[in-house]
């Protein structure tokens, strides 16, 4: 009979949701971000009615990552909570600013401006936020025994501070290709601009996260630059080129789709990166993802209601991207 490793396959979804969080929650915070730099209240409207429909379903797959997390790798979340206890308050806290956004800023015009800065601030603090904790955790976070033996401020630090600029730029890339996707006219041309600044930023942020991460630990070094390993992760960016090549051709040649399926392919492969480095720790380098696994039992328990949920998610996603296709009509009015 097949053994199952209940703990590599949870940690398989659990990647998933936290991929899907990522690259479908991004481009309605990068919205956000690029939120003040247009000029016209018609182009904002346009901007938020273009993510309107779908982005508290994004947030799902943020929901189901934490929840995961906390029930199937307890060990983990008993240490990683501890050490980021700062950065995923301001997450939250930007979240909700955002999400009260959504709801106020069309009840009034006198306080309109109050909820545009409140729309701007709670995504970029989020954004920011998953950035520095994404840096502290690649860094490295002390443990001893079976708890967290750092300090308060530990996450924060210059590596954790770029990785956060990083996740911004980056979601500003996502927001901006996007837009250029679901929007036109005048929105769809400063679209473009933005989308040319913000991944020329991101190319330049992956760049210097990539050189940084390998000194930061032996494992991460062995894993990039010994050999004969070299040979297998050299494709990652080498894609990441041909992703950055697809980008630009497309805003230079004003095509709609393929600048924002480029960005995606960005994401995707950072995330690759972050696995490369990354596996089998959860704490790295010291938890791995067997260490910090619940019993067999309660994994088994938690896939079955995975094994419902998961799809039922899904099928909602796609369908409501798929009722809400087409693009934003100029002004703000909807879909066509």
């Amino acid at each position: 009979m097949m053994h199952l490793d209940l703990a590599l396959i949870w940690a398989g979804l659990l990647a998933f949701a936290v991929l899907a969080y990522v690259v479908l929650d991004g481009f309605d915070l990068g919205v956000g971000i690029l939120f003040p730099f247009m000029p016209e209240e018609m182009q904002r409207d346009e901007m938020m009615n273009s993510v309107a429909p779908v982005w508290d379903g994004n947030e799902t797959w943020l929901v189901l990552g934490g929840g995961g997390l906390f029930a199937v790798f307890p060990l983990a979340y008993a240490i990683i909570m501890p050490a980021l206890y700062a950065p995923v308050i301001a997450l939250l806290l930007g979240l909700v600013f955002r999400g009260v956004a959504f709801e106020f800023r069309w009840k009034t015009q006198r306080g309109k401006f109050l909820w545009d800065g409140a729309f701007t601030a709670g995504s970029t603090m989020a954004a920011f936020a998953q950035g520095i904790a994404l840096g502290a955790l690649v860094q490295g976070i002390p443990v001893a025994g079976r708890a967290y033996d750092g300090g308060w401020w530990d996450w924060l630090t210059p590596f954790s501070v770029l990785t956060g600029v990083s996740l911004v730029f980056g979601y500003a890339l996502l927001g901006a290709t996007w837009l250029i996707y679901k929007t036109q006219g005048h929105t769809q041309q400063r679209a473009y601009r933005f989308a040319a600044v913000a991944g020329g930023a991101t190319l330049a942020a992956i760049g210097l996260v990539s050189l940084w991460t390998p000194f930061l630990s032996d494992v991460f070094m062995q894993r990039w630059f010994s050999w004969p390993r070299i040979l297998f992760v050299a494709p990652v960016p080498a894609l990441v080129a041909l992703a950055a090549y697809v980008l630009f051709n497309g805003l230079r040649r004003r095509q709609e789709l393929s600048p924002f399926l480029a960005s995606l392919a960005l994401f995707v492969l950072c995330f690759v990166g972050l696995l490369i480095s990354f596996f089998p720790y959860l704490v790295p380098t010291s938890v791995t993802l067997w260490d910090a696994a619940a019993p067999p039992s309660s994994l088994k328990f938690l896939l079955a209601g995975a094994a419902f949920l998961i799809p039922i998610i899904l099928v909602y996603t796609a369908y409501s991207y798929w009722v809400f296709r087409g693009k934003i009509e100029p002004g703000g009015g909807g879909y066509h």
